[in-house]
């Protein structure tokens, strides 16, 4: 359908006819439609990878004709054309993210983030390109009557993935560890992929960091903060149900050390969870950059 559809709207299809009308492929038409793939699967739209298919197979103009000929499209920039899930104005690599995570095509999954960290860095690829992708399948699948689980499901595997991929080896640390941050889920949370996101940006700056994960008990997260004695601790919470203000106050006033040298962790607040309750004397960053703007400057004052 796909083929018929390019065939139709952009002349990307076989050129021959046999006397009967059916269309004979030559190994010109089958390169240029695996050259109209490729491009659609960076998130380049349609009517423009294939302007700059048939510029390609033309050849270069006459010297004359040059400053007329149309432009192969941007690799990367903003589009606005529609796509298979609700993207809005985003990235052009969010679009290819989005047609690879639907047609559960791993591998292109795999080499897009990679592209995408590498490019922008960690914290550049997941709010540029990472977040407003998850956000579109959260929503398509909301609307849809659980349709696209799949491709969520998928996306997010490759998401952690690539973010732990991206992340150096961990560092020793002696316990207490100065300067060292924990990372963790409030009891009952599932999603960790933005403290995934927070563990490789710190780690790839040189930062001493311990992820627990999801739904960290609270006996578990005294024990970790009383053996590590970190510089601070990141909480994170997707949903305000689980967004105790009790649990904040009490890691806040954990401390550790010798007497006269006692200390306590400083305590961050991550996600939407927390957007109704702040306890006093604790952090809550607006964003990835933020928090790790905010941890570099907690570490390095130790």
């Amino acid at each position: 359908m796909t083929l018929r559809s390019w065939d139709r709207r952009y002349g990307i299809g076989p050129t021959a006819r046999t006397e009967g009308g059916h269309r004979r492929w030559t190994a010109a038409d089958v390169a240029a439609v695996e050259e109209m793939c490729r491009l659609t699967a960076t998130g380049i739209p349609p009517a423009d990878a294939a302007r700059a298919v048939r510029t390609a197979a033309a050849g270069p103009p006459p010297a004359a004709d040059a400053a007329a000929a149309p432009a192969p499209p941007p690799p990367a920039g903003r589009s606005r054309a529609a796509g298979a899930l609700p993207l809005g104005d985003v990235r052009q690599e969010c679009r290819g993210l989005a047609r690879a995570a639907v047609r559960l095509d791993a591998p292109a999954l795999e080499k897009q983030l990679t592209a995408a960290v590498e490019r922008h860095g960690v914290v550049g690829a997941w709010q540029a390109v990472m977040v407003p992708t998850l956000h579109a399948v959260g929503r398509r699948w909301a609307s849809s009557g659980d349709r696209y689980v799949e491709v969520e499901h998928l996306l997010a595997w490759h998401v952690s993935t690539v973010l732990r991929r991206s992340a150096p080896p961990a560092a020793p640390v002696a316990a207490p560890a100065v300067g060292c941050v924990l990372l963790a889920c409030v009891p009952g949370e599932q999603h960790t992929l933005p403290l995934e996101a927070l563990h490789a940006a710190l780690a790839r700056e040189g930062l001493p960091v311990r992820m627990l994960g999801a739904a960290v008990p609270v006996e578990a997260l005294d024990a970790a903060v009383r053996r590590l004695g970190p510089v601070a601790v990141v909480l994170w919470a997707q949903e305000s149900a689980r967004a105790v203000p009790a649990l904040a106050r009490h890691v806040a006033a954990l401390r550790w050390g010798m007497k006269g040298t006692r200390r306590g962790p400083a305590v961050l607040l991550g996600g939407p969870g927390w957007s109704r309750s702040r306890p006093a004397g604790v952090l809550r960053p607006a964003g990835l950059a933020q928090a790790v703007e905010a941890l570099r400057a907690l570490c390095t004052a130790e």
